[in-house]
């Protein structure tokens, strides 16, 4: 008889491996994203136009968010996985036609009430802009929201792939989405000459057709593991039923974090000018990590532990122990070194054009915030997958409710007296937030510890080697900041080579001495 730490350690190479092929997707398309993202700072800086991208672009996000990748990772992975797992082929495409089927309709009506009441989605959301600010914002608006039932659509068809083991053509295609909006931007500010305005719209258009290309090439992709697929809307269509009680649950948590996300739109537009777009710029780094290793790493263990049968708590166990330990091991140091030498990094991606020393500066608080809560936000997508893999929606969703409140309660009492601090007239009041969302990730993860502990047993790691790992980023963080201080007068970007290529050396040299490296070498 195999035991259940034989079994983990055949398959972690594996895992390791699905991993990394998702990172790899992901590396591409994030690298993509801070291209955009620079080339919108150039052009756009901490304006108002940059504030209303920033709001216009969040609000139709209801329905991804609602409906897309996280939603369909706890509800359609687990049952479709199951049904590929036992070669029951047909289950599994009538499945996946009723599930595409259903999303449409309702991601389609959903967006279309979005194109109609959004003149009074931004007149709620933000009351003090001028009527100017809200109305070039409600024609984004208009633009976006049929993307993000686009995206959606796209979301199904990464559920297929990633249930086949087809990482990563699902999370690089967003990267062909960058090269749109990039694309657009260098056209309309270099070549047309395009104003702020006019560029913006330009900009929403270009967004809209990246959407159908990122779509096409994802269910180009999926269709090939279900020829013949019909879309329909059957509710009583095998493994359907399931994947509602386990859709409901999430869907409606993640209606609590959307109404809590666009409270923190609401609360930055409510704050000085600029404090949106510095949010969304500090974002652009937060999630880089949370997408390479924690995202990564709960995608390719989920079809995984879906598999698994119901008696194997053990092996579950040491599947999300290892998947905790790695995220731990990339996620300390991204923390650290965001925390010490985060100015250092936005200032060689965003310091050009219209974006100055101010909002380096202000964005390197806000970033700090963030940070704080890194390691636990990833890690956090773990232990939910873990959960979806018992197919258990509720306990997520039920603590889900839990960080939303901690999160708009803490940000809202930060951010009005640090909003009376900043840099030439640009404040830090959205690092309020930012520490808001922090305080309630911990939160977050220490009640999905403690009720998977009581359904899985211990699933580690244990405090030693995490205090090894921060010690490891301290010391290399100590080394990027002394180099930094002592370091020529030299561009942004060299400087940013100086440290931070320094400080990754560093961390892997002595977290290794300390005996906390990573293998990739099957066990």
């Amino acid at each position: 008889m195999t035991t259940p730490s034989k079994q983990s350690r055949a398959g972690t190479g594996k895992g390791i491996r699905a991993a990394t092929r998702v990172g790899a997707g992901i590396f591409v398309s994030r690298v993509l994203g801070f291209v955009r993202d620079r080339v919108f700072a150039h052009y756009f800086g901490s304006s108002d136009f940059a504030d209303v991208w920033r709001a216009a672009l969040r609000l139709p996000n209801v329905i991804r968010n609602l409906l897309g990748e996280g939603t369909l990772s706890a509800s359609m992975i687990p049952v479709y996985s199951e049904f590929v797992g036992k070669g029951e082929e047909e289950k599994a495409k009538r499945f996946a036609g009723a599930v595409l089927g259903l999303l449409a309709v309702v991601s389609g009506a959903i967006a279309l009430a979005g194109v109609l009441v959004a003149p009074l989605l931004v007149q709620a959301f933000f009351p003090k802009w001028t009527p100017e600010k809200q109305e070039i914002t409600t024609t984004l608006v208009r633009i976006l929201f049929p993307m993000s039932g686009i995206f959606v659509l796209a979301a199904w068809s990464m559920g297929v792939l990633d249930s086949h083991r087809r990482f990563f053509v699902s999370y690089v295609a967003p990267a062909f989405w960058n090269v749109a909006l990039i694309g657009v931007m260098v056209a309309g500010g270099m070549f047309w000459g395009l104003g702020q305005r006019d560029l913006v719209v330009v900009l929403a258009w270009g967004a809209l057709a990246g959407g159908f290309v990122q779509l096409g090439i994802q269910a180009s992709a999926a269709l090939k593991h279900l020829p013949g697929l019909r879309p329909s809307l059957d509710r009583n269509a095998p493994g359907v039923p399931e994947a509602i009680r386990n859709f409901v649950p999430v869907v409606a948590a993640r209606g609590v974090v959307n109404l809590s996300g666009w409270f923190e739109i609401f609360l930055a537009g409510l704050l000085s000018s600029g404090s949106v777009a510095v949010m969304g710029y500090a974002q652009t780094f937060y999630i880089l990590p949370i997408s390479l290793f924690g995202i990564s790493i709960a995608a390719s263990e989920l079809p995984e532990m879906s598999q698994m049968r119901a008696e194997d708590r053990a092996l579950l166990g040491e599947r999300v122990a290892r998947a905790l330990k790695r995220i731990a091991y990339f996620l300390i140091p991204a923390a650290v070194g965001y925390l010490l030498l985060g100015d250092v990094a936005i200032a060689a991606l965003f310091e050009t054009g219209e974006f100055g020393e101010t909002q380096t500066l202000v964005t390197w608080g806000v970033l700090g915030a963030f940070s704080l809560g890194l390691p636990a936000t990833a890690s956090s997508r773990a232990l939910s997958s873990a959960f979806y893999a018992l197919r258990d929606t509720k306990t997520p969703a039920r603590i889900a409710y839990v960080r939303v409140v901690v999160s708009l309660v803490v940000g809202v009492a930060a951010m009005i007296p640090l909003d009376e601090y900043g840099f030439s007239g640009l404040r830090l009041g959205a690092a309020g937030l930012a520490l808001g969302a922090s305080v309630a990730a911990w939160v977050e993860f220490a009640l999905l510890r403690r009720k998977l502990g009581a359904r899985i047993g211990p699933h580690g790691p244990g405090l030693a080697p995490v205090l090894r790992m921060t010690l490891a980023a301290s010391v290399a963080g100590g080394v990027a900041v002394l180099l930094q201080f002592t370091a020529p007068d030299v561009s942004t970007t060299v400087l940013a080579l100086e440290t931070l290529l320094p400080f990754g050396v560093v961390y892997l040299i002595v977290s290794s001495m300390l005996g906390e490296g990573i293998s990739v070498r099957r066990s």
